[in-house]
């Protein structure tokens, strides 16, 4: 049993490592979708958050090893955009730094959801918009977001042909069935997956989760902490059994939550979202905490209890 609870500084580095394509990333990474704002995210009215405390917690981030940030264009507050604190913060970029930004949802200059893009034209657009707000001449993995069951293969065709051109590295899905991830995978190479999952949040996936393991996929799970929260963060109370986890350790739930998600296999990558450095240290700690094979069979038994719950 390995405990998190040290003074001793833990980087991204003790979460081990994969490789998105040909990007080796720390296992760990980091979320930006929380940094435009207190509270929370992707709301109209949401309260925006300081200006210089976000640009701190970016650049404390990659100090401590992160090397991978998952954002998007339509993270945004009234006065933060998460693509234009990460150039700030962080531009002129690192050589192994990875953005990974994800496209088809939108939200108008008021905040309010949009059209989601469904279009080449619409998708490119997107594409171009990230482009422009971080600073760079190609993007190092664009995930196509899903919402529905329909055909994908016309708008994934369409980022495999901005792939082509060069404005795009690498590829991967957002919010997808396996078939999905078998149609998009006859048009282009896939190398991630991020779909909602943690301890239990979609029991029902853990087969899909090792089939991207199987295939050399990264899964990367959303919500890991908030789990039913969502959007809105932790909104319920943790199961005694991640409490009980937590206090053998002398770490957080949320650390739990995140050490349980590294432990479904070496293909799945944390991006915890954060816009305070205290919480940052802890989520990036977590990579350090080695549950027992006890302690793992209890939060199993917390996940598949979702099942039937």
């Amino acid at each position: 049993m390995t405990s998190v609870s040290t003074t001793e500084t833990i980087t991204a580095a003790a979460s081990g490592r994969w490789t998105l394509g040909d990007l080796p990333v720390s296992r760990i990474g980091f979320g930006a979708m929380r940094l435009p704002q207190t509270g929370p995210a992707l709301v109209a009215d949401a309260a925006s958050r300081d200006r210089r405390a976000a640009l701190s917690v970016l650049r404390r981030a990659v100090e401590l090893g992160v090397n991978h940030i998952d954002t998007a264009a339509f993270y945004f507050s009234p006065l933060r955009s998460a693509n234009e604190l990460i150039n700030s913060a962080l531009a002129p970029y690192a050589d192994d730094l990875v953005i990974s930004t994800k496209v088809g949802p939108a939200r108008d200059r008021t905040g309010q959801w949009a059209t989601h893009a469904r279009t080449p034209e619409a998708l490119r657009g997107q594409v171009e918009e990230n482009l422009r707000q971080l600073g760079r001449d190609h993007l190092d993995v664009v995930n196509l977001r899903i919402v529905g069951s329909e055909s994908i293969a016309e708008r994934f065709g369409a980022l495999a042909d901005l792939r082509t051109a060069g404005l795009i590295r690498h590829l991967g899905l957002s919010n997808v069935t396996p078939a999905h991830l078998a149609e998009a995978r006859a048009i282009a190479p896939v190398v991630c997956v991020q779909n909602r999952y943690g301890i239990g949040v979609r029991p029902e996936d853990d087969a899909f989760v090792r089939e991207c393991g199987a295939q050399g996929i990264a899964f990367v799970p959303f919500y890991a902490i908030a789990a039913a929260g969502g959007q809105d963060g932790v909104t319920v109370s943790e199961p005694a059994e991640v409490l009980a986890v937590a206090k053998a350790h002398g770490a957080s739930p949320a650390q739990v939550r995140l050490a349980w998600i590294l432990h479904r296999g070496p293909h799945v990558l944390a991006i915890p979202g954060t816009g305070d450095p205290g919480h940052l240290m802890a989520n990036v700690a977590a990579g350090a905490l080695r549950p027992s094979e006890d302690e793992l069979e209890l939060l199993e038994g917390v996940h598949r209890s979702a099942l039937t719950g």
